[in-house]
């Protein structure tokens, strides 16, 4: 289904934004619309003011210096993001993924032109060799930090790795990552007490409206607790 206009004149713009040059090949694959659609579209930008440049038989770009917001970041923050971006490319959550490739997107735009090549550049020559089948396992980072944040209670379907399942209302507390996995710590209201819950034994997950009361311990003070009753810090 093609995105709604406004939506995607957006999105061009930003896309725009990102890279030094697009084609308007690119942009219809991207947004799943005819070539004639994105011509209209850069008509479109281009009698509403955007300073778009057509390169005759390679593509389009933004005029330099045309920035929005007005944030600039200087060449080692940038290559600090691109390096990010492809440590997060191999996370094994997908809602991260996409997320965090939103959001790079967004950040793109805002380099300056000069920069925006070195990105590219530099996001081909970074490789990290971890999960290098892509497998992603779980998909629920993004709305966990939102209950943690918000201190929404969540309805897990759990399959442990024991392959006992079991559902369960927890008051979501923490995240830590360990071998490439994401655990969430949380009070369990069927075994009240805290749990630790692999994120890749979710089966199903509800964000319910109800709230709970934040817990005053640090996550520091959890990972001691833990230390002095099972011996074996969690940090």
């Amino acid at each position: 289904m093609e995105k709604p206009r406004l939506t995607r004149l957006t999105q061009i713009v930003t896309l725009l934004q990102s890279k030094r040059l697009l084609t308007a090949r690119e942009l219809a694959d991207k947004f799943q619309v005819s070539l004639r659609t994105i011509y209209r579209d850069i008509r479109t930008l281009e009698s509403s003011g955007i300073p778009v440049v057509t390169e005759e038989g390679k593509g389009y770009f933004l005029q330099e210096g045309y920035q929005l917001p007005p944030i600039m970041f200087s060449e080692e923050e940038a290559n600090a993001l691109i390096t990010a971006e492809q440590l997060i490319l191999k996370n094994k959550d997908a809602s991260l993924v996409k997320k965090y490739s939103e959001a790079i997107t967004k950040i793109k735009a805002v380099l300056r032109y000069s920069q925006k090549g070195k990105a590219d550049l530099l996001s081909q020559r970074i490789a990290f060799r971890a999960n290098i089948e892509k497998e992603q396992s779980s998909n629920y980072l993004i709305q966990i930090q939102s209950a943690i944040t918000s201190f929404h209670l969540l309805e897990l379907a759990y399959l442990s790795l024991e392959n006992n399942f079991t559902e369960r209302i927890i008051e979501p507390f923490a995240l830590y990552s360990t071998n490439e996995n994401w655990l969430l710590i949380a009070y369990c209201r069927l075994r009240h007490e805290f749990r630790v819950f692999r994120l890749d034994c979710i089966q199903s997950m509800n964000f319910l409206n109800d709230t709970f009361p934040p817990h005053k311990m640090t996550l520091e003070e959890y990972f001691k607790i833990c230390q002095e009753k099972y011996g074996i810090p969690l940090t």
